[in-house]
């Protein structure tokens, strides 16, 4: 898999994610994101009891398609049309290239420990890679890097240049500045290995509740089963959108390849029947308007075993980005991108010009990048599709 900027495959070697473009201008965005390529990858001083040393998932289209992790010890495919697609000798490469990861994943940590002069224990290593293409033919790519659950270095979109949270990120921009790395190569790889899944449209099934506490009606709009993750989940008041009032939840992958969703807001009791939700996704024909009827029923429990299918599905990987996000303070939209992650303080960007999020929204860990790249088809390639430094160390 070989987030951490391997010899080789779209976790290779960090360099030319923005290809050979020289200067670019800031797109607008105004395009949508026809598909998405993402790699993250964890790093933890400290493994234990169901959190290894080292992981690494890729996300295409916001759907996790592989993994690996240092107790596994290989890239495995977490879909069907990514395992029949690999080309021979794919799998082997990317798992040479996790597990020269690895070492320089543990170096890395130790430099930042350092660099903040702080005690042994549990310290962690965040990277969120990747690119979009949009709907315009244009490219957007992103590029994050996290310590401890908070930003360490990320890469504006405005200026175009790496942005260092703090003096100890900034010996680490220095070193990152001039790099450049590929990624929609890989993208359109593999949309090409899954494009009848990729390219479906189920729509949402949407349930609506509602429970009083202390006096306070507190409504539920779920959304599940859908597919595509682009979702807009609104509260009404009547004819107004409420979204000041709004309560989002993520938009989190099922284990059968859709995801789910939900919004909720705090009403007065007398005022429920002027309580309305709105759902828009690509596989409704129009927009969708859903009331709380107390009668109703829905199979919540199985919401709740689907996500747990899920979570076990998707490696703890996961638990990083969560409290990265959690800390960096990223907040909610659900205007015209409901229930979608924007992060802050940062644009995620390093490309040549516009993904999903998150999930990632190619990744890695900051580490060694000295080898040969390789490219999709095999052969020796100018790039892969991740960003960072030359050698990968952040020393």
């Amino acid at each position: 898999m070989g987030v951490p900027g391997g010899p080789g495959g779209p976790l290779g070697l960090v360099e030319d994610f923005w290809g050979d473009c020289g200067p670019w201008d800031p797109p607008e965005f105004t395009s949508s994101v026809l598909h998405s390529l993402h790699y993250l990858a964890v790093a933890v001083s400290e493994p234990s009891l169901g959190i290894p040393q080292y992981m690494e998932m890729g996300f295409v289209d916001g759907i996790p398609f592989t993994r690996y992790d240092s107790e596994r010890g290989r890239v495995e495919p977490l879909t069907q049309w990514m395992k029949d697609g690999a080309e021979p000798g794919y799998w082997d490469t990317q798992t040479q290239i996790s597990e020269r990861s690895q070492p320089v994943a543990a170096r890395n940590l130790e430099t930042l420990r350092g660099r903040y002069n702080q005690s042994r224990g549990l310290h962690m290593l965040q990277r969120l890679l990747g690119c979009d293409v949009l709907s315009d033919g244009s490219v957007r790519g992103s590029h994050r890097e996290g310590y401890n659950g908070r930003d360490f270095i990320s890469f504006d979109l405005g200026s175009g240049r790496f942005v260092a949270a703090d003096g100890a990120a900034e010996i680490t921009r220095r070193r990152w500045e001039e790099n450049k790395a590929i990624c929609p190569e890989w993208l359109r790889k593999y949309v090409g290995y899954g494009q009848k899944e990729l390219e479906r449209k189920d729509p949402p099934d949407v349930h609506v509740s509602g429970k009083e506490e202390h006096g306070t009606l507190i409504l539920s709009c779920h959304a599940y089963g859908f597919y595509p993750k682009t979702i807009t989940v609104n509260w009404m008041k009547g004819d107004e959108i409420w979204d000041q009032e709004t309560e989002w939840g993520g938009v989190v992958p099922n284990s059968d390849g859709t995801f789910h969703t939900w919004a909720r807001i705090e009403a007065l009791p007398e005022e429920r029947e002027q309580y309305r939700c709105r759902v828009e996704h690509p596989g409704m024909p129009e927009p969708g308007i859903f009331a709380w009827e107390p009668t109703s029923g829905w199979n919540l429990p199985v919401v709740v075993t689907v996500s747990v299918i899920a979570a076990i599905l998707i490696p703890t990987v996961l638990i990083g980005f969560i409290v990265w996000n959690l800390q960096s303070g990223n907040t909610w939209d659900g205007g015209r991108e409901g229930a979608r992650i924007h992060p802050a303080p940062f644009q995620e960007s390093c490309g040549t010009d516009p993904d999903p999020t998150v999930f990632p929204q190619g990744g890695g860990t900051g580490m060694d990048t000295t080898w040969q790249p390789v490219s999709p088809s095999g052969g020796s390639s100018s790039g892969s599709p991740l960003c960072g430094s030359q050698d990968g160390s952040w020393g």
